[in-house]
């Protein structure tokens, strides 16, 4: 067998600095500034940090290590992309399938992920240009994010309103495959050197910014700077008891340090046999854990919370960073030039990202099918525009996005972190894992890391994905309220009246409002207790569960409907749809991945016996 792909080498990285910066940069993205405030906020604030940095340790770290090794283990036996790598990792012709959803993983996430960069982008450009959609005392920000993304109904987003954004969308489109044409070191390594100061640089000014703001209302001295680090940043203790809490913490971590993204083991196929991956991996991971904590948790929470309030921790990841922070920015002197610097900022993160995402598929076609760069990339661009598109037609309540982003973004990273854990402390095996790690390197991994790849990773992250599973794929009806039982009346009337509206939103502080086309449907059961169901119109005539009531001892309770995963799929046309398209790219990937495995086997580059 060969022990070195001399025409995958030629494209390799020119400097240790670079390989670090590029596995950094495709590690910094939205989720640091936007996703991990606002998981922070919502489960304990300072509490989160202690799930969170155990995660980072049993989970993080350690697969971080492993997927350097495995890469660098590979590359050197002649492969640059996951399916040959595990190949020679775990000697079965089962491990280029599981490689096949280290392709697909990247490809899919990459399809949304570049449109949500030229969101970014989008933003930047308005401010510079000042945009009334963004400027002004009579600015709506809801509605400005709306035309930009098209999420009143599907095909909006090409409507006349938002067609500059598919301008925009075009111009990163383009910015991105320049990149990636030019290769891992010309491309990929030159612009991380370059985007990564730049990232820290722009995230500096305006964490300064953000800093010195004071108390910008004199009215409202609580929402001060001191009083947006501690609304980030003061523990609440009882959220600890809470599993959703350590569930998010996980999957933050598990998230913002792209571990089972593939592209890590890709990256350091491209090592040479002496280069340190111990310190490397550990560096990389430190430098995600700076952009996340140190500045991601200074910027974003604290300057909404600041002018808006505690109603700052209750955006999503969208909400808060493209209508909450605009509203700040508004309010901020020199809001204008802070906001483009921002979102800018948010532009250069996402881009460090994506760059790095189609590397793993194009280093398989080139070593799979013997094509060359131009040619990879331009099927890749082919594929990933077609998907876009299918992502920026169903826009509609950002349904496709969603539905990507769960089921590639979340279910299977964790399966192939999952795989891979297995791969390394069973198929490879620890022993042979730790003589490679320490193969020119400057410093040792404890000795029960090995230990933890092998027996606690898997088990930490099945019961993980256990939990993950249960709270999201199925749908759960908990309990909002308890409303008095004399208001059973009410509830035996085909419409919604406007008094059983007031008490259901009075009762949750707001959190429950009933549209008044909303019905009630009285749930035909035998004997007690009485149950109604709140409905809606949906999709094509379907019925969509928003509530329902039960009759209890102590009154009526108020259960709000939360549809699973699964329900979506069931319910809406463009959720199925966008299951299928997933499926068909795998399908896809699996059948190149098989011609490509039966083509190494007649090459003698993988043998089985």
């Amino acid at each position: 067998m060969p022990t070195q792909n001399s025409e995958s080498r030629t494209d390799g990285w020119g400097t240790r600095i670079g390989v670090i910066l590029a596995v950094a940069g495709s590690a910094v993205g939205l989720g640091n500034f936007l996703r991990f405030p606002g998981q922070a906020a919502q489960n304990g604030g300072g509490a989160f940090m202690i799930p969170y940095f155990v995660s980072l340790l049993i989970i993080g770290i350690p697969l971080c290590w492993a997927e350097w090794t495995m890469g660098r283990y590979g590359g050197l036996k002649g492969f640059n992309s996951a399916p040959g790598i595990y190949s020679v990792l775990w000697r079965s012709r089962l491990a280029k399938y599981v490689g096949a959803v280290a392709l697909l993983i990247p490809l899919i996430i990459y399809m949304y992920y570049v449109l949500i960069e030229a969101w970014c982008l989008s933003y930047a450009l308005s401010y510079l240009r000042g945009s009334a959609g963004l400027l002004g005392e009579q600015a709506d920000y809801s509605a400005f994010f709306g035309n930009v993304v098209g999420d009143s109904e599907d095909g909006a987003a090409f409507a006349s309103d938002g067609r500059w954004v598919l301008g925009v969308l075009l111009l990163t489109f383009v910015l991105n495959f320049t990149l990636i044409y030019r290769g891992v070191n010309k491309g990929i390594e030159t612009f991380c050197k370059f985007a990564m100061p730049m990232l820290v640089v722009l995230a500096l000014i305006v964490l300064v910014r953000v800093l010195t703001l004071g108390t910008p209302d004199p009215a409202k001295p609580d929402q001060s700077v001191l009083g947006g680090l501690g609304f980030m940043w003061n523990p609440d203790f009882e959220a600890l008891k809470n599993p959703k809490t350590w569930l998010a913490a996980s999957g933050q971590i598990f998230f913002s340090l792209s571990v089972g993204f593939g592209i890590i083991i890709n990256y350091a196929s491209y090592l040479k046999r002496d280069d340190d991956v111990v310190l490397s991996g550990l560096t990389s991971s430190s430098m995600n854990e700076f952009f996340e904590v140190c500045l991601g948790g200074l910027i974003t929470l604290p300057a909404a919370f600041i002018f808006l309030g505690m109603a700052a921790g209750e955006q999503g990841t969208f909400g808060l960073g493209f209508v909450s922070l605009p509203n700040v920015f508004d309010q901020m002197p020199g809001g204008r030039w802070f906001g483009c610097m921002w979102f800018f900022m948010l532009f250069i993160a996402a881009i460090t990202s994506s760059v790095s995402m189609l590397q793993p598929v194009i280093a398989f076609l080139e070593e799979g099918f013997g094509l060359k760069r131009p040619a990879s990339a331009a099927i890749l661009g082919l594929i990933t525009a077609l998907g876009c598109g299918f992502v920026l037609y169903f826009s509609g309540e950002l349904m496709a996005l969603d539905m990507f982003d769960f089921w590639v973004g979340s279910v299977l990273l964790f399966l192939l972190a999952l795989a891979q854990s297995i791969i390394y402390g069973w198929a490879f095996g620890i022993e042979n894992g730790e003589q490679e790690a320490h193969v020119g390197a400057h410093m040792r991994i404890p000795r029960f890391v090995q230990y933890m790849l092998k027996f606690v990773v898997p088990v930490y992250l099945v019961v993980i994905f256990a939990a993950f599973v249960w709270q999201n794929v199925l749908s759960h009806d908990p309990v909002k309220a308890t409303l008095p039982e004399s208001m059973v009346p009410m509830l035996k009337h085909d419409a919604v009246s406007a008094e059983l509206r007031e008490m259901a939103e009075e009762a949750t502080d707001g959190d429950v409002t009933l549209p008044e086309q909303s019905k009630i449907e009285d749930v035909d059961r035998r004997g007690s207790p009485q149950v109604w169901r709140v409905v809606v119109s949906g999709e094509e005539g379907q019925q969509q569960v928003l509530a329902t009531f039960n009759e209890a001892r102590e009154g009526v309770e108020l259960r709000v409907h939360e549809a699973g995963y699964a329900e979506k799929i069931a319910g809406s046309r463009s959720a199925s749809l966008s299951v299928l398209f997933i499926g068909v790219v795998f399908a896809f990937l699996v059948l190149l991945v098989h011609l490509a495995g039966m083509q190494w086997e007649s090459q003698g580059r993988l043998r089985f016996d």
